[in-house]
């Protein structure tokens, strides 16, 4: 598990332990409600190896990837690369690391915004 540790920080580009839990990303978070865990959770449950957990979480998709927590956070830690480098590491075990456009009516749901569509199709079409 150290070494996905690891693997999420390389790819996120941000030190974890920076984190001083003072929920501001959280609180400046615009789906909050809707996340089974908030942005400063998941930045603890990479901290504490709770990196499986944290994998196969629906959380991790209901991120708008708006970057409103980065804006907040007087550390610099960055919530959102760590969602991010999470997502991409769930991808890469899937091996599904392309979106191709006939894919995407299969993958709309009423309560998804169209921002998470599009930001998808932008992140993984390669």
């Amino acid at each position: 598990m150290n070494d996905m540790i690891q693997t999420i920080e390389r790819i996120a580009g941000v030190n974890p332990r920076k984190c001083m839990k003072c929920g501001k990303c959280s609180g400046a978070c615009p789906a909050y409600d809707e996340m089974e865990y908030h942005p400063h959770q998941f930045v603890d449950m990479v901290e504490t190896g709770r990196i499986d957990e944290l994998m196969h979480s629906k959380g991790i998709y209901t991120c708008l990837s708006c970057f409103a927590c980065v804006e907040r956070c007087p550390r610099s830690v960055e919530p959102a690369k760590i969602i991010e480098a999470v997502r991409l590491a769930v991808i890469r075990q899937q091996g599904q690391d392309h979106l191709k456009p006939e894919q995407i009516p299969g993958l709309l749901d009423e309560d998804l915004p169209q921002q998470a569509i599009t930001s998808a199709f932008r992140k993984y079409r390669k």
